[in-house]
């Protein structure tokens, strides 16, 4: 069990995308990071990116950070034009948690895993596609509460995952909490 627990453990907490200190990241040595869609980026069924988010964006491209979006949307219309309007690369139909999407993400941004962050807000397809692809992983909340029926589904099993990690967590475990100014992490 201990296994599946540090796949399913983010590295990083964060109250959302524009919570990550792109400098930080940059310090670390990381070069790419690999964004969720959907509850990450922007809500769910939304195709107008939030303004903070479009800064987030324009500040990692500006210290040189290489991204893409990896989804697993039916509707790849509106990933591709939502890529298209933040000037980064996606890659849909991912299959999350498979690493099929993630090591296609890897070509397109000529990066190695160990080199790589990847942000989403579910446990059982992000952090967990990005562990098993030997990825820094960053769970954030998710931006809405308005989601898919198998997501909301799978949010279940995701909080009483996030009461065992939080039991098994003391200081000098591989979890780390970067917390917002304007909103809480709970």
């Amino acid at each position: 069990m201990s296994r599946f627990m540090d796949l399913l453990r983010p590295n990083r907490f964060a109250a959302s995308l524009t919570d990550v200190d792109v400098e930080d990241l940059r310090n670390k040595g990381f070069e790419s990071v690999i964004l969720d869609l959907d509850n990450t980026v922007l809500p769910w069924k939304d195709s107008v990116v939030p303004k903070p988010v479009v800064e987030w964006v324009e500040w990692a491209k500006s210290k040189g950070l290489k991204l893409c979006i990896v989804s697993n949307t039916h509707n790849p219309k509106r990933l591709i034009k939502i890529a298209d309007d933040l000037g980064i690369s996606c890659v849909h139909r991912a299959l999350k948690p498979g690493r099929g999407g993630f090591e296609k993400a890897l070509r397109t941004l000529d990066c190695d895993p160990e080199r790589t962050v990847v942000v989403g807000d579910q446990i059982f397809t992000d952090v967990l596609g990005g562990n098993l692809a030997g990825m820094y992983t960053i769970l954030v909340k998710p931006m809405h509460r308005r989601e898919f029926v198998g997501t909301r589904l799978s949010r279940l099993f995701e909080y009483l995952i996030l009461q065992l990690i939080a039991r098994q967590s003391r200081p000098g475990t591989n979890s780390e909490t970067t917390q917002s100014q304007t909103q809480d992490t709970k």
